[in-house]
């Protein structure tokens, strides 16, 4: 429980548990911006089929129900990858020790930089391919690039506005965590004041926490409109779900900035 051995295996157990948070983390923020998407494009889809007057300008869209769906889901999806940042180095910590925790932090920190980088690199790359296309080169707009540009540019605007900018919190947020509780860890697992079945309760309880949240974001279904007309081409469903996209970063990305 005291060893300090960087080349302790349970401490690279650490390291190789840190570098996975941030890969789960990412994907978590990936979904969370895809479902919100969904849940817009189910609004947006409703409000079109049972008011056909919003096509001729005669009956004037429900905006605020859409800004509502942004608001409400950008706090609701906040809730996972931030349970996941406060527990997760609480359960490394109890359970295996603070070395192995120390490797944690450090997994965290060098996969985190090199993911964020990535994620901000490749996201910005496929943004402004569709600007460049959209400009006049390579066909220009409503070409066989174009479509699949905006496809790129789905997945880019994900990776450039939320899951790259989010891993610096995440980071912040392991870290401080991670020294709040390291005197509680070296005071229960060794000393007098030992409590080995204490510390993996706590240990256990975090874990459950952790995983328990991750599991429920992973089976909630986006919220599609699967009974509604679905568009015959794959090309009007990416750029509406690319408008919708958006909107759903903006919210996520600023809710996750102030945190």
């Amino acid at each position: 429980m005291m060893q300090y051995d960087i080349i302790s295996p349970v401490t690279l157990v650490g390291a190789i548990l840190g570098g996975a948070t941030v890969f789960l983390f990412s994907g978590l923020a990936i979904d969370a911006v895809t479902r919100a998407a969904g849940a817009i494009v189910f609004e947006v889809r409703r409000q079109f089929r049972e008011n056909p007057g919003i096509m001729t300008g005669e009956v004037r869209p429900e905006y605020g129900k859409v800004v509502d769906i942004c608001t409400r889901d950008s706090l609701r999806e906040l809730a996972t990858p931030g349970l996941l940042a406060a527990f997760a180095p609480i359960a490394v910590g109890f359970g295996l020790g603070v070395g192995p925790l120390a490797g944690f932090l450090a997994g965290t920190i060098a996969t985190g930089v090199l993911m964020a980088v990535f994620l901000a690199n490749s996201g910005g790359a496929w943004d402004n391919a569709k600007k460049i296309i959209e400009d006049g080169n390579h066909g220009g707009k409503n070409s066989p690039a174009h479509a699949a540009a905006v496809i790129g540019d789905t997945v880019g605007d994900p990776y450039k506005d939320t899951a790259g900018p989010a891993i610096n919190p995440l980071i912040k947020v392991m870290n401080l965590v991670a020294l709040l509780i390291a005197p509680a860890i070296v005071q229960i697992s060794a000393g007098e004041n030992a409590n080995q079945p204490a510390r993996l309760l706590i240990a256990i309880l975090a874990m459950m926490v952790a995983f328990g949240a991750v599991i429920i974001s992973r089976v909630r279904a986006a919220r599609v409109d699967r009974t509604g007309p679905i568009e015959p081409e794959a090309y009007q469903l990416a750029l509406e779900h690319d408008e919708a996209l958006h909107l759903a970063q903006e919210s996520t990305a600023g809710t996750t900035d102030r945190s």
